[in-house]
């Protein structure tokens, strides 16, 4: 079973959380259509993405969906992991070209420097007017190297955007995918770097550090292969852990045929009749989920009738 792991380390502003996605993550796989199955370096980098989108979703308890998406100018167009607030989460890629074996994140999305990455906060209650919260950053350092890693990314990101001292350590195959985050609390309010200028007691920065270098020492092979009570324990079985109840990630899609058929009406109806013309129906596959929606003449009818024509019940009905 999937579950998410929060835990603080007493006495110090550092916070943790560990994710282990395992029957959700398989049956992400096993909806891709038959002889679709994703390359094994896409595989993982969507399993890394969809474990830190959950660790993201779980740090700042937001209303509304966390999206996370990687996009660029190489074989992976784009990459995206969403989560909602109950940890539900999707994921999917597109992918136009062929990933050589062992592609970095550098050859799959960042072939000529044009790689971003882009963080978005969309509230489940949008007021009237208000858009999306989203934070863009390229994929390169600070020096403008190439980053090769998604955790390196996202703590770059953390770092600059959020200003917060943050480890990742990810990882991912075809049965699991799992992360750790270690993450330094702001000492006065306003991020770390203002905390780190006003600070006193400099061991609270040395205690972070020492967590973090402790954290990047988890190889992969231990992230995906020990349960959560060993890592926690052989990773810092010297500091003082409180750890609170597990959560459980699941995999959830949120397609439906009222969402589809909002689409096609917003097509319109001319250009929806000439798909019907062509094919004799309509049928709109969802990539998340690998679900299909298939719309005949008589449905797309009733898709345009006026809203107090739309039928009750029948083929027309939306579901």
């Amino acid at each position: 079973m999937s579950e998410l792991h929060k835990f603080l380390f007493d006495g110090l502003p550092v916070r943790g959380m560990l994710v282990r996605l395992t029957d959700a993550w398989r049956e992400v796989l096993a909806r891709r259509e038959p002889g679709q199955d994703y390359p094994p370096e896409l595989r993982d980098l969507l399993g890394q993405m969809s474990a830190a989108a959950v660790l993201m979703q779980a740090n700042i308890k937001f209303n509304g969906a966390v999206v996370l998406q990687i996009f660029g100018d190489g074989p992976v167009k784009l990459a995206v992991a969403e989560v909602q607030p109950d940890l539900a989460f999707r994921t999917t890629a597109k992918c136009v070209g062929t990933v050589e074996p062992g592609a970095t994140l550098e050859g799959m999305v960042n072939v000529n420097g044009q790689g971003r990455c882009a963080i978005t906060l969309d509230p489940k209650d949008r007021l009237p007017g208000q858009q999306p919260y989203q934070g863009v950053v390229p994929l390169h350092g600070d020096q403008r190297e190439p980053l090769q890693k998604v955790s390196e990314v996202l703590e770059h990101y953390m770092l600059q955007s959020e200003q917060l001292d943050t480890k990742l350590v990810l990882a991912a195959n075809g049965d699991i995918a799992a992360g750790l985050l270690i993450q330094r609390l702001p000492v006065e309010g306003e991020g770390n770097l203002e905390g780190r200028k006003n600070e006193d007691d400099i061991g609270l920065s040395d205690a972070f550090n020492r967590i973090s270098i402790l954290a990047g020492t988890l190889t992969s092979e231990e992230l995906l292969t020990l349960d959560a009570d060993t890592i926690l324990r052989r990773l810092f079985w010297e500091e003082t852990v409180t750890r609170f109840e597990p959560q459980a990630p699941r995999f959830a899609c949120t397609c439906s045929r009222e969402r589809v058929s909002q689409m096609l009406r917003g097509l319109g109806r001319e250009e929806v009749d000439s798909v019907l013309a062509e094919r004799g129906d309509v049928e709109i596959g969802c990539d998340f989920c690998g679900r299909h929606y298939r719309f005949d003449a008589v449905d797309v009818g009733a898709l345009f009738l006026p809203a107090g024509n739309q039928p009750d019940a029948g083929r027309g009905t939306l579901q």
